[in-house]
């Protein structure tokens, strides 16, 4: 029988934008399984980036429960919020989001040195990272001698060094050719399938959501009926 990992119960997010208030989420309910690969489907403005955000704990809702493996997110102050997000959270940005003037090693070991490990148990961790990407060869170049995929690489490989329960991908092929997204999609299918990772990725893009296991579609901030589509 399935876990699950994450439990959403009338989950609301209001702004202020210009003082007129903004709803990006209203009366969202949600369950995610553990070993999901959830595609989070909706035309732009629909609440997508705005629930990946509060899955990661990166913002609050404004109404409702979220609880993500056991853990009443609301209850936890600023510190404590970013130590769970770490020790629990990869995070895969659209734009990439890498240090310039680092290299790819150091790019991936970014998270690792909020951790305890020894300097030689992170160079094992990002190697490996970087091994599961298919960037070992390019480990000491800087984000300008990469390609754009490989920076997404890059970016996955800093997602999951930590050994994340879950990966939140927030349109990760979006600014990559087509043979570029491939791949990067490719990976998160391994990631999932192989290494048994749970992954809600927010997409606009259809071709991108059959590499997930289930589709879920919100429009206007309601989340619409759940599609599985793969057995």
């Amino acid at each position: 029988m399935s876990e699950t990992m994450v439990k959403i119960r009338n989950l609301s997010k209001k702004f202020v934008r210009d003082g007129f208030e903004v709803v990006a989420l209203d009366g969202v309910s949600l369950d995610i399984q553990k070993e999901d690969f959830l595609a989070l489907m909706g035309p732009s403005g629909s609440g997508k980036s705005t629930l990946l955000n509060l899955l990661a704990g990166i913002d609050r809702p404004t109404e409702g429960q979220l609880n993500v493996m056991g853990t009443d997110l609301a209850t936890l102050g600023e510190s404590e919020l970013a130590k769970w997000r770490n020790a629990h959270v990869g995070y895969i940005f659209q734009t990439f989001n890498l240090i310039p003037v680092l290299t790819a090693f150091e790019n991936v070991e970014l998270p690792l040195l909020l951790t305890n490990l020894s300097k030689s148990e992170r160079k094992r961790n990002v190697e490996t990272a970087l091994e599961l990407v298919g960037l070992t060869d390019r480990m000491h170049h800087r984000p300008k001698q990469l390609s754009g995929g490989q920076e997404q690489r890059v970016a996955i490989a800093r997602a999951i060094v930590v050994d994340p329960d879950f990966i939140l991908a927030d349109e990760p092929t979006g600014n990559l050719d087509a043979r570029s997204g491939e791949e990067v999609l490719n990976i998160l299918s391994t990631l999932n399938k192989k290494l048994n990772k749970t992954i809600v990725m927010v997409t606009h893009d259809p071709h991108a959501a059959r590499f997930a296991t289930h589709e879920k579609h919100l429009e206007k901030g309601v989340l619409l009926d759940a599609l599985s589509v793969v057995s």
